[in-house]
Parts: C-alpha cells; structure tokens; sequence
C-alpha cells in the first residue's frame, strides 16, 4: 500500500495530527503537556512555523499548522522524535511512542476561501466537547486547558499561536469583541451539539487527502506531476494517487478498528466469514463514512462479494441503533472523532 504523500510548498497549511501507539495515551501528566508544548514552540523557532489552532487530548494531538518554507517533513520529524525520546527516558522505556506516521493533510488556506481554514479550526477546538471533556454540563469549553482555545479567550498565548488568520476566516474583528464572539460560537455548539460538526464539514473532513476547492486539488496534484515529471496532458495516465490514498486510509482503519470488532484482517481469515458477517458490515460502514475508497475495493478487501452487497450492509448498518452505537463508543475510545451516526451517505 502506498504510503501517505508529504506535499511541502511555501505558505503550506496543514492538518496535522497524531496518535499515541496502539491508541495508547501520549500525555499521562501535565508535564507530558508542557514538554510537547515546549517542544512545539522551538520547533516553530527553528522553522518558521504558525500554529493557528492546537489540542492535545489523552492519546492524540491536532495542529492547524502553516508552514512559511516547505519544511513540514523535517519539523515534525525533530518535534515527534525529541518529544518520543524524552518521553521514553522519563519511564525508562524503549520503542514508539506515537502510531506509524503522523497525518498531514494540506488545508485551502487563501483568504479568498476561507470555509476549510474555518472547517479545521472549529474540528480541533471542538475535540474536547466531543470527547465529553468540556461543554455544556462538562464546563465551559474553553475551560479545557490544553487548546489554543482558552488563549482566544484571554487574547494571550504562546509566541508561535496566531490568533488572527482564524479570525479573519470568520471576517471577525481582530479584538477583544471578535475573540469572545468567537468563543461564544463554539461554546454554543459545545453545549448544544456536544461539538459535533455540520455535514457539509463531516464530507470535507472526510474527503481524506486534501481540503479545499477542486483547484487547490488541481495544484496539489501538479506538485505530484511535477516531481514525477508528469506533463499536464498525461495527467490521465498517472499512477492513481488519489485512489492510492483513499486506499491506505481505508487499509489503516481495518488495521486499527478489526481486532477491536473482533473482525480479522487477514485475508485468508476474511475469506472464511459469511459475506454478510455483521462484523464486516460494521468496518464496511466505518471505512465508507470515514473515507473516499470504493464499494469494489471494499468487497473485495473484506470478501463481501459483490460491491452492491457493501452498500445494502452500510445501509443496514446506518438504520441499526445498536451497531451505530457500538461503533461511536469504539471510535471514542480512541481519536475523538465525527460521530457516524451523523453521515447520511452510503
């Protein structure tokens, strides 16, 4: 399976996120915190970096991140590897601190098209409230110290946190009153739909490598064109790098998910299961409302048989409150993520 590409270019936005090994927690202790905060912050001495919107939950963290030189690869390899080593000396440890490699998903961030900037930016100050942790009866969101949210709140933060750019992207006055009409906003989606987002937000989320308008894609694949040395006309006759993509996410959920659903993921194992095993009707649904990959990769990944069969488990799946359930409570017991029960698409 073909491993996550790094786009790096000048003035790059990104997404970035990753998880402790094994969906273990990362950051045990408050000082845990403040070393990956620290951490972060010479990182961002040393490279140049923004960071716009930040959270660090039990076992993962998010960054809206903006990277003035293409140096992403480099920065995070520093950050993710000074902060794994230091981890594992205090407990005497050795081995992966964090879950294969971290996810960069490069984020439209022009002024002229705000709406994804904004998209990302809400998902990660909203993390908390998803996981039950701050909002509504849980306390103010933000009240939850480890966000960039509180620092909106106090119009003081860290050097390298920019306030600005995500208030611009809600054409918000760059002041006291446009901070806490900020804050508000998300303390009301906290509270009243325990921070879960729209589904215009979910489809973009769930696009899987990039966010943004069909042009900002457009450029994005030309990156790829233009180190393979791929002219524009046969752009046709690439290697499918999108498809390659979808792919891999899906790949990384049945790795991470299958042995929580009691599903193998091997393929001889697979093949032995009826068609119809609801445990692959469970994963079917996870990978189609958590990814872009194709009813035919899916069927014949999980030996489901025909691709239309994917679809009417999905279906099942969506109309079942019983599995829905499980798979929420399965999904928060790792990244606090987008609640299924909320995708209409099958």
């Amino acid at each position: 399976m073909a491993r996550q590409r790094r786009f790096q270019y000048a003035g790059a936005v990104y997404h970035v996120m990753a998880r402790g090994d094994g969906g273990k927690a990362v950051y045990e202790t408050d000082d845990d915190r403040l070393v990956f905060l620290s951490r972060l912050g010479e990182v961002c001495g040393s490279c140049g970096w923004r960071v716009h919107a930040w959270v660090l939950m039990g076992n993962h963290f998010h960054l809206l991140l903006e990277t003035p030189l293409p140096n992403l690869v480099a920065g995070m390899k520093w950050l993710l590897g000074t902060f794994s080593q230091g981890w594992n000396r205090a407990r005497k440890r050795q081995g992966h601190v964090f879950q294969g490699r971290y996810k960069s998903v490069p984020v439209n961030g022009s002024e002229a098209d705000a709406h994804y900037f904004r998209i990302v930016a809400d998902y990660i100050h909203l993390n908390p409230a998803r996981a039950g942790l701050a909002g509504g009866s849980a306390g103010k969101l933000a009240g939850y110290r480890w966000s960039s949210l509180p620092s909106y709140a106090a119009g003081k933060g860290a050097p390298w946190l920019e306030m600005a750019r995500v208030l611009n992207s809600f054409e918000l006055a760059q002041d006291g009153r446009g901070r806490r009409a900020y804050v508000a906003w998300l303390e009301a989606r906290a509270s009243n739909d325990r921070g879960n987002i729209d589904q215009v937000a979910q489809d973009a989320l769930r696009r899987g490598w990039y966010l943004g308008v069909e042009t900002f894609r457009d450029r994005l694949l030309a990156l790829v064109d233009k180190a393979k040395g791929i002219k524009p006309r046969e752009r046709r006759k690439a290697d499918g790098f999108e498809k390659d993509y979808c792919e891999k996410d899906a790949e990384r959920l049945i790795q991470e998910y299958g042995p929580k659903l009691g599903l193998p993921v091997g393929a001889a194992e697979l093949a032995e299961l009826r068609k119809g095993d609801e445990r692959k009707a469970m994963m079917a649904a996870l990978i189609r409302w958590r990814t872009a990959a194709s009813t035919e990769w899916i069927a014949t990944r999980l030996h489901m048989g025909h691709p239309g069969s994917v679809s009417r488990q999905v279906g099942i799946v969506k109309r079942n409150r019983k599995l829905q359930g499980r798979l929420n409570k399965l999904e928060k017991t790792g990244c606090a993520g987008v609640e299924i029960r909320s995708h209409e698409h099958a």
